[in-house]
């Protein structure tokens, strides 16, 4: 198993693979196989990222009250994990 690159890597530098293992050791789940869905929770909020072609997409909540970003691939993987686990 390869070893996640820096926290500082930009997201666009984590092979598909690597990201989906991030994104585990977050607390996602992935919603199928192969899927660019994911579920995560927390004690204090839930959330559904997206793996986009150009962007990491978060939704936290659900309908009227959901709070959603995006965050490009450009953006290191220590700021995009920064603000998930911030929460909405």
């Amino acid at each position: 198993m390869v070893d996640l690159p820096s926290p500082q890597t930009p997201l666009y530098n984590h092979p598909l693979p690597v990201l989906e293992r991030w994104l585990a050791e977050l607390g996602g789940r992935q919603r199928g196989h192969h899927s660019c869905e994911w579920d995560l929770t927390t004690v204090a909020w839930s959330a559904e990222l997206v793996l986009g072609s150009e962007e990491l997409t978060v939704r936290w909540g659900q309908a009227a009250a959901a709070v959603e970003r995006h965050f490009p691939y450009g953006l290191t993987r220590a700021d995009v994990e920064a603000a998930i686990l911030a929460g909405p």
